[in-house]
Order: C-alpha cells, then sequence, then structure tokens
C-alpha cells in the first residue's frame, strides 16, 4: 500500500434518489446514495490528497445540474480539486454553447469532459465528423477529454486521437479490454499504437470490474496491468480507484493492494508518478 498521499484520479459519487441515473436500475449493489462518507470508509487506510470527480452517466437533462452540484460538493470538500464533467461534444460546434455554461460553473476545477462511448453499438460513433469536431474545440475552454470505451472500440478511438492532436486525452479503465475471457490481442497491439501518439496517458483503473467478478486472481490481470505500464512508461500512467463502480469486482481496499503488488517492480520515482504526480499534472491539480 502506497506509504505517500495519493490522488485518486476516478471518483463518482451520486444520489440516485435526487438524480435520474436509468443504468443503476436493477443493480442492488450500486444503486444506492454514494457520497464522500461512503468513500471516506472505503479509503480509511489510505490517505488521499486529492481526487478528481468523473460524471456518472447521469440522465442528458441532468448534465448541467450535476456539475453545479459537484461544484457546490467541492466547495466543502477540500480534496475535491478536479471536476470531469459529462459533455455532449456529439453536436460538434452546437457543444460551444454548453461548453461556455459548463466551464462557468466552476471555472476553477472543471479540467476536462467525457462523453460516453462504451454503450454505442457503432464501432466508428466517435469518428463522425461532428464528434470530432467538437472534441477538437475543447483545448479552446482549456478541457481535456476522457475515453470511456471497451475494446472493440480501440481502432475508433486511436482514429479520433490522431485527428485531435491539439486535445489532451485520458483512456479510462486501460480500454476495458476482454478480461474475463483472457482476450489479450489484437488489445495488446491497439495499446501500443494509441500509446505512440504523445496526447494521451491511460489510467490504470476498473480492471477487476473487466475480470470475472467472483474468481478474478492476480495472476489473470497482472498481463493487461504490466502491458499498459510498459507501453506507456511512468510519465503516462495514472492510478484510479472508480469508486463504487469498483465494487462490483472488489473492494476498494483489494484494488489498492493488487496494484501495489503488480508494481513492486517500480522505483520509488515511478511509483509516486503512477499513484499521484501523473495525475495532478495531466488534470492541472
Amino acid at each position: 500500500m502506497p506509504d505517500f498521499p495519493i490522488v485518486d484520479s476516478h471518483v463518482h459519487l451520486w444520489d440516485p434518489t435526487l438524480h435520474r441515473l436509468e443504468w443503476l436500475d436493477g443493480n442492488n449493489l450500486l444503486n444506492h446514495p454514494f457520497g464522500i462518507p461512503e468513500y471516506d470508509a472505503a479509503t480509511a487506510a489510505l490517505t488521499v490528497e486529492a481526487m478528481v470527480y468523473l460524471e456518472v452517466g447521469i440522465a442528458d437533462t441532468y448534465k448541467l445540474i450535476e456539475a453545479r452540484h459537484i461544484a457546490d460538493l467541492a466547495t466543502r470538500e477540500p480534496r475535491l480539486k478536479a471536476i470531469v464533467a459529462s459533455a455532449p461534444v456529439e453536436f460538434g460546434e452546437q457543444a460551444r454553447e454548453f461548453l461556455k455554461a459548463l466551464v462557468a460553473t466552476d471555472p476553477t476545477r472543471i479540467k476536462g469532459v467525457r462523453r460516453l462511448i462504451q454503450d454505442e453499438a457503432d464501432l466508428r460513433y466517435c469518428v463522425s465528423d461532428r464528434f470530432v469536431a467538437g472534441v477538437q474545440i475543447l483545448p479552446e475552454f482549456g478541457l481535456s477529454f476522457d475515453i470511456c470505451i471497451v475494446h472493440p472500440q480501440m481502432p475508433s478511438a486511436i482514429e479520433l486521437v490522431r485527428r485531435c492532436p491539439e486535445t489532451s486525452f485520458i483512456l479510462d479503465h486501460i480500454g476495458k479490454p476482454g478480461i474475463r475471457a483472457g482476450t489479450l490481442d489484437p488489445w495488446r497491439a491497439q495499446i501500443d499504437e494509441l500509446a505512440s501518439l504523445p496526447n494521451v496517458v491511460c489510467k490504470v483503473s476498473g480492471v477487476t470490474t473487466e475480470a470475472n467478478h467472483t474468481d478474478w486472481t492476480i495472476d489473470g490481470i497482472a498481463p493487461y496491468v504490466h502491458h499498459v505500464l510498459g507501453a506507456f512508461g511512468e510519465d503516462r500512467v495514472v492510478y484510479g480507484g472508480d469508486w463504487p463502480v469498483v465494487l462490483m469486482g472488489t473492494s476498494y481496499q483489494k484494488w489498492v493492494d493488487t496494484l501495489d503488488a503488480l508494481t513492486t517492480h517500480l522505483s520509488p520515482t515511478a511509483k509516486r508518478k503512477l499513484w499521484a504526480e501523473n495525475a495532478k499534472r495531466f488534470y492541472r491539480i
């Protein structure tokens, strides 16, 4: 376990009694309020110096409300240093007015946006001309883009990054490879291709959620974690807890202990980069 303060680059907080989250319907484990007290209980053994809030797949009509809600929470929770909000980049140039309103919500903490791609049936959804145009304008607002995909969408994600060389990207959950099926290829080669592009980093998060929830092993996930660490190098990997979605596969503490065990070979400097410094740099904390 890290013996220094960490930055959690991927934290979700929600209250489904207040906001509509359709994807939680029927999920008895996660369809409950998860706020700061629950997060603190899960991370009690750690020193979390800062956290990055990630949008939670909230219903469209709540997206600006979500950003305002978290911005207000951040005034009372000093560790909440950065917000990655939802934004309709698929509207292209028409996304500008939304982005203006979004940034105005909290110019200090809103650092990036995410538009979930993982649920789109069209594998080329994120490389439509309008989607690309929406992502290309993000640097004008000082915003990065979190890429949340499943591994069959990796080719399109690579194309998106290539077409937006001025935009800073971070790949969530190591691209959600086929860990449950033990599938490494072509994901490994695609990770190498993505890592060859200088404007993208990789978030080491959500790994056990992609494994078999009941009987995953550290040996089973090791090839995936080790590959992204090697492909992106010590300066372009960041730790993410993915609270509370992590509970689908394990406890928060077990995920920390697992990643710690998989990174014993890293130098002390590289460990600090993974667990804290790289996230500070990427999200401008």
